[in-house]
C-alpha cells in the first residue's frame, strides 16, 4: 500500500505498516511564517561575518606589515581545526542519520531499509578520500623525486633526493672530493634553490588537493542551512543567531586551513576560495527566500538528497580533521613546536573549537 493510500485517522497498530506511520509522522511540509525582512537581513549579516572570519585567518598569514600577534593567528588556526572535527560528526553525521538513517522514513522504505546507509557511506567517503590523498602524494613523489615523512621541508627533500641518487645522505659543507687512500672520490653538485622550488611545489599540490575537497564538503553544508534558513518556520528566531555563529565558525576553520598553505606570493587564489566560501550561505538564503512557498525540506526526495551529501560531507571532514589538521600539525609535522606552553594553548583552541561547535549542535 503507498503513502497515499494510508489513513492516519484509521490505524490499526498492530497490522499497519511501519514505514508508513513514521512517513507520516516525519513528513514535513513548508513552514515559511512570513518574517521576511529578518530573513533577508540573516542574508547579508551571515555573508558580512562569515566571509570576514575566513579571511582573517589568511589575512594574519599573508599580510605581516599588520603584525598581528602570533597567538591571535594560533588561536584562528587551532579554534578553527576544533571547529571542523566537530562540524563533521555534529553537523553532519548526526542529521544523515535523522534524513536516511534506519528509523527514518527513507530509512525504512524500499531499498535503503536493507542497509545503515549512513555509515556505510562515510566509510566510502573516507576512503575514497585517503585513496585520491596517497594517489596524489605517490604521483609527486615519482614527478619531483622526493619523498615525504609527514609535510615536507625544504632539508628533507635535499636528504630524499641525495638518498636516491647517491645512496646515501648529503652532508652540506663537504669539500667536492674525499681523499680515500690514493683515490678520490667526488660528490655530485646539487642545486638546493632547484629543490626548495620542487619542495614548495609539492607541499602546494598535495595541500591544495585536500583543501578543495574540504571546501566542497563544507561549501555543500552550507548550501543545505541557506535553504533551510530560507524558509524555517517559528524555529527562525532561534536558527538565526546560532547560524551567525555556525558559519563564522566554520569560516575561521576555512580560512585557518587555508592559511596554512604555500600558496606563491601574490597569488590571486586563497582570496577567490575565502570569498567563494563567504558567498555560498547568502545565496543559498536567497534561493530559499525565492522558493519559501513551494521548497519542502522534509520531502522524501530532499532527505534523500540531504542524507547522502551529508554523509559524503562527513566522510570528508573526518577525514580531513583528524588527519590533514590534527594528526599531521600535531603528530608527523617535522617542525612542530617544542614550548610546552605553546604546545598547551594550541590544543586548548582546538578542544574550545570543538566543544563550542557542538553546543550549536543543540539548536542547529
Amino acid at each position: 500500500m503507498s503513502q497515499s493510500d494510508f489513513d492516519p485517522e484509521r490505524v490499526n497498530l498492530t497490522t499497519a505498516d511501519a514505514a508508513q506511520v513514521v512517513c507520516y509522522l516525519n513528513k514535513g511540509g513548508n513552514e515559511y511564517n512570513g518574517s521576511l525582512g529578518a530573513r533577508i537581513s540573516a542574508l547579508f549579516v551571515i555573508l558580512i561575518l562569515s566571509t570576514v572570519a575566513t579571511f582573517f585567518p589568511v589575512v594574519a598569514k599573508r599580510v605581516p606589515r599588520l603584525r598581528i600577534p602570533s597567538y591571535v593567528y594560533l588561536t584562528a588556526r587551532y579554534f578553527g581545526s576544533g571547529v571542523i572535527v566537530a562540524t563533521a560528526f555534529i553537523h553532519l553525521l548526526d542529521p544523515a542519520y535523522q534524513e536516511i538513517g534506519p528509523n527514518t522514513c527513507v530509512g525504512m522504505s524500499g531499498h535503503w531499509a536493507t542497509y545503515s546507509w549512513p555509515p556505510a557511506i562515510v566509510l566510502v567517503s573516507v576512503m575514497v578520500i585517503f585513496l585520491m590523498d596517497f594517489a596524489a602524494e605517490r604521483y609527486v613523489e615519482i614527478t619531483y623525486g622526493v619523498k615525504p615523512s609527514g609535510p615536507i621541508t625544504h632539508d628533507q627533500s635535499v636528504l630524499s633526493r641525495e638518498n636516491d641518487s647517491n645512496g646515501e645522505k648529503m652532508v652540506q659543507g663537504n669539500e667536492p672530493g674525499l681523499a680515500t687512500g690514493n683515490h678520490q672520490t667526488s660528490t655530485p653538485e646539487v642545486d638546493i634553490e632547484a629543490l626548495k622550488i620542487e619542495a614548495d611545489e609539492y607541499a602546494f599540490r598535495q595541500q591544495i588537493a585536500a583543501f578543495l575537497i574540504l571546501e566542497f564538503g563544507v561549501i555543500f553544508h552550507s548550501v543545505i542551512i541557506g535553504l533551510n534558513l530560507g524558509v524555517a518556520g517559528s524555529e527562525f528566531a532561534t536558527l538565526y543567531p546560532v547560524l551567525v555563529f555556525h558559519q563564522s565558525f566554520e569560516g575561521l576553520g576555512i580560512g585557518a586551513r587555508m592559511s596554512a598553505i604555500p600558496f606563491k606570493k601574490g597569488s590571486w587564489l586563497p582570496w577567490v576560495l575565502c570569498t567563494l566560501y563567504g558567498l555560498t550561505t547568502p545565496i543559498s538564503i536567497a534561493i530559499g527566500l525565492g522558493v519559501r512557498t513551494t521548497y519542502n525540506p522534509g520531502s522524501f526526495t530532499a532527505n534523500v538528497v540531504s542524507g547522502v551529501f551529508d554523509s559524503i560531507s562527513a566522510g570528508i571532514l573526518i577525514y580531513t580533521g583528524l588527519v590533514e589538521l590534527l594528526a599531521r600539525d600535531f603528530l608527523f609535522d617535522p617542525e612542530r613546536t617544542t614550548n610546552n606552553k605553546k604546545l598547551t594553548y594550541m590544543i586548548v583552541m582546538v578542544l574550545l573549537g570543538t566543544a563550542l561547535m557542538a553546543l550549536l549542535g543543540k539548536w542547529a
